[in-house]
């Protein structure tokens, strides 16, 4: 690893040689920010997936939850559409 230094104190690396501290550093922090989440180890990628997998049952019911109250309230509102109908027409009893 050559290093030069400048007048202001800074350091010059080759691009090639930042990269790969670069990237030395960032697999560092992603490791230490996965232990932090409880994360780490060979498990990790199947707890990952299966974490994804919870996410997409919970989108799921949340679509289905929506559809089917827009279901029921569309039932409803024809249904009380329905009976004013009969009702006007006279259809059950003498309807005064």
């Amino acid at each position: 690893m050559e290093q030069n230094r400048d007048a202001g104190g800074m350091i010059s690396l080759p691009s090639d040689e930042f990269e790969a501290l670069l990237e030395r550093a960032a697999e560092t922090g992603a490791r230490r920010a996965l232990q932090e989440v409880g994360l780490q180890g060979e498990d990790a990628a199947l707890d990952i997936r299966d974490l994804r997998s919870l996410i997409e049952c919970i989108r799921f019911v949340r679509r289905t939850a929506v559809q089917t109250a827009v279901r029921l309230i569309t039932t409803g509102i024809l249904l009380a559409l329905m009976a004013g109908i009969a009702i006007k027409l006279k259809l059950f009893g003498n309807g005064s």
